[in-house]
């Protein structure tokens, strides 16, 4: 006889089974991700709170500036972005997905929208 692997109750059907329920199967599988997948959890939750705060800013044109003070009032975090590019000038925008932004003089920053 064949058990269930989470709660060990007897399985009856396909020979493959390994759970008795789709509750079983979900709970042994967050049993065994849970630790691996809080790191990542936590780093996408920053990265779409980032995206939010980007997104809320109104763009005329695919750009708008901010402040820094301001971009931090709303919780945005620096240090949690996809990727960056530099232009040939020498520019760096630091993006979070397709939104992204570039630091200007006297703590203002432009917001710019990737077409």
């Amino acid at each position: 006889m064949k058990k269930c692997l989470e709660c060990g109750t007897e399985i009856k059907g396909r020979a493959d089974k390994k759970f008795c329920s789709d509750y079983c199967r979900n709970a042994y599988n967050n049993n065994i991700n849970k630790d691996s997948k809080n790191l990542v959890r936590n780093i996408n939750n920053r990265l779409r709170k980032n995206y939010r705060i980007l997104d809320s800013f109104e763009l005329k044109d695919g750009k708008t500036r901010t402040t820094k003070t301001r971009l931090m009032d709303k919780g945005f975090d620096f240090e949690y972005i996809t990727n960056q590019y530099t232009t040939k000038k020498g520019s760096t925008y630091f993006f979070v997905y397709d939104l992204g932004y570039l630091p200007l003089d006297n703590d203002y920053y432009m917001v710019v929208k990737r077409e």
